[in-house]
């Protein structure tokens, strides 16, 4: 139980996970802006202190105290208030709760987009594209700021870029490299080649080890309707072809045995260290607890999810207006330095998350390291991103979709046939989109 409770600090929980705008796209990382010619930016020329809410424990944590730190000593005036609010969940009912009163609300807060929808359209945030674009806080432009295109256009609400990505992940496929190899398997590289693979692992183990899993099952029907070309909006037909085959996919493999879920167990790890299934896909900040999980009982590998479209998780930074011009400055310094290129190879290295920030994803010091296996294969990974459209009850609808994926693949672990389910799970996601 430890195991899976610390895995889920450095993940996503299905609940919790709430995307963004679809990152596929062409659009370019410009911004809406009504105020930027209007916003003056002072200099920090005084003792200002900014409240930061976060939801870092563990590792996490800490490296967040030793950034700060290093921080606060090149910029004296500034004092950053680290307030943690526990786990995410605490977070969004604390923003949630707070706004209500928009005088305690902090400085500024790490959330997803889709948490402040109704804050970005009561005028409750600050639009930060004054600040990109100011050479003294920012970097003059967003190009010149190195964070890639797509998961800055993630941290936009509406098209206003309210957010600055921070700790990201996205889904990587773990897999046991001994028993891929002693029954003679390839990595998979595409869902039709992890069902085969899955497949064989089974029939050839006798039954004992079952093929592969996934962690989440939000992302999973997600994805999977992104790869067959169908965006994620309340135009999604749940009881249709496409969605069917998606949700069949993995429900003939847990009916056949050679797929499975968490379950109870909540995230595949436990079950992927103790040789229970061969391959999973999960999280990319959850290596290192899969390192110590696994230990010195067999070899394990990390590649790219094999699919072509993956999931952009993990939250961004956002600054509420109620702040001062001068906390707005210093606070933004302070989004600007964690962004770094030296920040999130510091922030990467020690807490597995994904460097926002490209040079710092192409830098040796990164895809070097050799005490983890994730960074070598995380490009590859990040080629085609995408999330949940920032819309309304959108995240309702995306959260929904892990209990209706439970129930239809817990009929299928017991032989049953899963049309019932589909129906019930289509009603319950249709109510989710129009409440």
């Amino acid at each position: 139980m430890k195991f899976a409770k610390r895995l889920a600090v450095a993940g996503m929980t299905a609940l919790a996970l709430v995307g963004t705008t679809a990152c596929s796209s062409s659009k370019t990382s410009s911004t809406k802006s009504n105020t930027t010619s209007s916003v003056k930016i002072p200099k920090v020329t005084k003792k200002t202190t900014v409240v930061f809410w976060h939801a870092m424990t563990g590792v996490q944590q800490a490296t967040l105290q030793k950034l700060t730190a290093e921080f606060e000593k090149k910029n004296p005036n500034i004092t950053i208030k680290l307030e943690n609010q526990g786990a995410y969940t605490d977070l969004q009912a604390k923003i949630n709760s707070t706004l209500q009163s928009p005088n305690n609300l902090p400085t500024i807060t790490q959330a997803y987009p889709g948490w402040l929808w109704n804050a970005a359209n009561n005028k409750m945030l600050v639009d930060l594209n004054p600040y990109i674009n100011d050479k003294n806080v920012g970097w003059g432009s967003a190009k010149a700021s190195n964070i890639k295109t797509e998961l800055l256009e993630g941290a936009q609400i509406k098209g206003t870029q309210y957010g600055i990505p921070f700790n990201k992940s996205v889904e990587t496929l773990t897999y046991n490299a001994d028993i891929l190899k002693k029954y003679n398997v390839k990595v998979p590289t595409t869902m039709a080649e992890l069902k085969a693979a899955s497949k064989k692992i089974y029939e050839k183990s006798g039954h004992k080890i079952v093929g592969a899993g996934f962690d989440s099952l939000s992302n999973y029907y997600t994805l999977g309707m992104k790869d067959a070309g169908v965006n994620f909006t309340n135009k999604i037909s749940f009881t249709g072809s496409t969605s069917k085959k998606v949700i069949n996919y993995y429900a003939d493999g847990v009916k056949a045995g050679y797929f499975r879920t968490a379950g109870s167990e909540h995230y595949l790890s436990g079950p992927f260290a103790n040789e229970k299934v061969a391959m999973y896909v999960g999280t990319s900040a959850g290596e290192g607890f899969v390192k110590k999980g696994v230990g010195t009982k067999f070899k394990y590998g990390v590649a790219a999810r094999p699919s072509k479209y993956n999931m952009q998780q993990g939250t961004d930074i956002y600054m509420f207006s109620k702040a001062s011009a001068m906390q707005k400055a210093a606070a933004f310094k302070y989004m600007k330095f964690l962004v770094s290129k030296s920040s999130q190879l510091t922030w990467a290295n020690a807490t597995g998350y994904v460097p926002v920030n490209t040079a710092a994803v192409n830098s040796s010091e990164y895809k070097d390291n050799k005490s983890m296996k994730t960074p070598a294969i995380i490009a590859k990974s990040m080629k085609n991103l995408y999330s949940v459209p920032v819309e309304k009850n959108s995240n309702a609808a995306y959260s929904q979709l892990n209990s209706i994926m439970q129930n239809i693949l817990s009929a299928a672990a017991k032989k049953q046939s899963v049309n019932s389910q589909i129906t019930a799970g289509k009603a319950k996601f249709d109510a989710a989109w129009k409440q």
